[in-house]
């Protein structure tokens, strides 16, 4: 590990700083950073992220070769010797791939729910969690140190509306969760399917129709209005989904302009698409 240095002393200082001291030692005794044996770090069994990327993190290692660990972990005495991450698990995982014998961390003893909410506040803003990785994590707050939403939102500053709907994910059916998990589909789908909680059999039908055969989230929208529009049958609300009817063809040949529906939760609007002023002129002649 290369001789730690804090940015901003300026040449003249760091010349009175012998090479052979580490210069953790002139850091606060909370923020002094230890070199600790990899073997002594576990990892925090309430840490939110449960699913690290193979790639990235054999990137990260590759990294931590060449350039060794830039940002020290955050870890709290856990009995026997041991430490548990309280944040950078990534980086501790990655030291490991690395094959790094000790990592730099900062000691701090901190309450159950502090060493949590650090754990997330640093996965949501620089690693990003999935959406049920957030999900499961707000829920964790909110249930087990009874932390209201509008509390958790201003945690980690997010609007209370963003967090709401991250946790409704969690009333999605496993299959759309795992769905979502392996990014097979978006949070927009999620959402959809989501306006479907009180028919899984609907449900199940238009998640099969995004996997299967790609429907976009506006797709997967006109599905929902279809079907709370009373178009039951699958023939029907294929057919309500199409943007294409008889009827939109003809007038596409009379005005010589592609002619689409865009159904909306209520009623729609008729689209005539042109490319140039000219084409606009002649549409506007025919109609």
């Amino acid at each position: 590990m290369p001789t730690v240095k804090k940015s901003g002393l300026g040449r003249g200082f760091d010349a009175l700083i012998p090479k052979s001291v580490d210069a953790a030692v002139l850091f606060d005794d909370q923020d002094r950073i230890q070199k600790l044996d990899v073997s002594v770090v576990v990892a925090n069994p309430n840490q939110p992220r449960q699913h690290f990327d193979e790639d990235a993190l054999a990137g990260l290692a590759e990294s931590i070769k060449n350039h060794g660990i830039v940002q020290p972990l955050v870890v709290t005495p856990a009995g026997k010797g041991k430490f548990t991450i309280i944040a950078g698990e990534r980086r501790w995982r990655a030291a490991q791939m690395a094959k790094l014998q000790k990592v730099p961390a900062i000691v701090r003893t901190t309450k159950e729910l502090e060493s949590l909410e650090i754990a997330i506040v640093e996965n949501v803003q620089r690693v990003d969690l999935s959406p049920l990785e957030q999900a499961v994590s707000i829920e964790r707050l909110h249930q087990q140190f009874s932390m209201s939403y509008d509390a958790i939102a201003k945690r980690l500053g997010k609007a209370n509306s963003t967090v709401s709907n991250t946790v409704r994910l969690l009333e999605l059916p496993e299959a759309a969760q795992e769905a979502l998990r392996n990014r097979k589909i978006t949070e927009g789908h999620a959402r959809t399917i989501l306006a479907l909680k009180d028919s899984p059999e609907k449900q199940a039908e238009l998640l099969a129709g995004i996997v299967r055969h790609g429907w976009s989230v506006r797709q997967a929208e006109q599905f929902v209005t279809s079907i709370k529009e009373g178009f039951k049958e699958e023939a029907a609300t294929k057919e309500r989904m199409s943007t294409e009817t008889p009827a939109t063809k003809h007038l596409s040949k009379r005005i010589g302009a592609p002619v689409h529906i865009r159904r909306t939760a209520k009623g729609g609007r008729l689209e005539i698409a042109f490319k140039t002023d000219e084409e606009l002129e002649k549409i506007l002649s025919s109609l």
